[in-house]
């Protein structure tokens, strides 16, 4: 058999897979039914599945106390491995009291058994430490981030510190089997996938050098131009949106996943695209995520990370290219396996410009800002929001016309807070 063109998968032990399958999920399930079982929430749900699915290799369980320590410090597991955020599951004290060390216990959300856990250790965060995980992971060089501001702000405006401040006080950890997909495979048929599946479809086209795009807004003509650079440069692009949870107020996933397949359609030589889906809540972690976007990628088989302007940011906690320049500060490791490997794709920040007669970037066009139409998914969901008029040239017609129709049919809109990236108030 001919060695595999990819990347390999990150941490050197090729893709570990936790989800079972056939009478070893059998068994599992009718064992979990006798264990005692905790409740996850959303975000736990989507990082179990992804350690399932071998998305988040070469992690096998939820990280102990050591673990998330060193990611939160160094973006590096205990062992020196790379890993820029913390997977971690949070009970309650009363819960915690009752579950030992090197018991197993059932993982479930609602009536749904998602996975059975090895608990091989319990440690609580005090309210110190959490607030040390919110700077370290959240806090950014934007200026909501600043000294006097990022606690006055953050608590009430930014989801991913919300979530770890509501977390429960315990953290339990250890390997994991997951029992199920959820209803990812059957909602999401054809884009939801595995990395094996991906790993499989780029083999079979001849790809080795593949550029992801992250997505959890529609597709504006921002979207398509980072795609379109990706494409001239690349084997393929991998366009791979977000279909786990998001805030309030973005767009659901499968309004998103049409209108990816609508421009794919009318805008693109479909043989270099491939589009899929991926499992995970969103965390707004800005510089952190991106490297977690690079990481889970290099999974799927991509080499190369679209990075651009404000890359997984919220509000204006980030500096518009600290995602960027994060790459530049990651540790390395003596032992290759356990660094990133998927390296970044850094394009400036991108618009159309009328005196081009085209889209462009900071790095192209030498015009004013008022000869441009600056683009961003957070503007594009406001206007739609508002129901004002989309500019020319923001999004391709086709696209609007699915768009309009789902915020028509929307009985209740959530307000779509402006922020200086998405307004273009920071653009040169």
């Amino acid at each position: 058999m001919a060695k595999s063109k990819l990347i390999a998968p990150h941490g050197g032990k090729g893709l570990v897979c936790c989800l079972l399958e056939g009478d070893k999920l059998k068994e599992e399930l009718k064992k979990a039914k006798t264990l005692k079982k905790v409740e996850v929430t959303a975000r736990e749900r989507g990082d179990l599945i992804m350690m399932g699915i071998g998305g988040f290799s070469p992690l096998k369980g939820f990280m102990g106390k050591k673990d998330w320590k060193n990611v939160c410090a160094k973006m590096q597991l205990d062992n020196g491995t790379f890993w820029p955020v913390p997977v971690t599951l949070s009970v309650s004290k009363e819960d915690a009291a009752g579950i030992k060390a090197g018991e197993e216990i059932a993982l479930v959300s609602g009536k749904e058994l998602i996975a059975t856990m090895k608990v091989t250790e319990k440690y609580a965060l005090t309210d110190k430490e959490r607030k040390w995980e919110c700077e370290k992971i959240y806090k950014g060089a934007g200026d909501d981030s600043a000294d006097d501001k990022f606690w006055e702000v953050a608590p009430k405006d930014h989801p991913g510190v919300q979530m770890v401040l509501g977390q429960k006080p315990v953290n339990l950890a250890g390997p994991v089997k997951v029992l199920t997909e959820g209803d990812f495979p059957v909602k999401y048929k054809g884009v939801y996938m595995r990395p094996a599946e991906s790993r499989k479809i780029f083999e079979e086209r001849g790809w080795s050098k593949i550029a992801a795009l992250q997505l959890r807004n529609p597709m504006h003509r921002s979207h398509e131009y980072l795609a379109k650079i990706a494409c001239e440069v690349c084997d393929g692009v991998f366009i791979h949106s977000l279909v786990g949870n998001l805030k309030p107020g973005d767009i659901p996933a499968e309004v998103r996943v049409k209108c990816i397949d609508t421009l794919i359609k009318h805008y693109f030589v479909e043989k270099n695209i491939l589009q899929g889906g991926y499992p995970l809540d969103m965390r707004y972690a800005g510089p952190r995520e991106g490297l977690l976007h690079a990481t889970f990628r290099q999974n799927y088989g991509v080499t190369h990370m679209i990075i651009g302007r404000d890359h997984a940011g919220v509000g204006d906690f980030y500096g518009m290219f600290e995602a960027q320049t994060i790459f530049d500060k990651m540790p390395v490791s003596k032992e290759p396996g356990k660094n990133l490997l998927c390296k970044p794709m850094k394009i400036d920040w991108t618009f159309y410009c009328f005196k081009c007669d085209g889209m462009a970037s900071l790095r192209t066009c030498p015009h004013a800002k008022e000869d441009r139409v600056i683009l961003s998914g957070t503007k594009l969901r406001k206007m739609l929001s508002d129901g004002s008029e989309i500019p020319d040239h923001f999004g391709r017609e086709e696209v609007l016309v699915l768009l309009r129709k789902y915020y028509q049919g929307l009985e209740h809109k959530v307000e779509i807070k402006m922020h200086g990236a998405a307004s273009g108030d920071k653009a040169k």
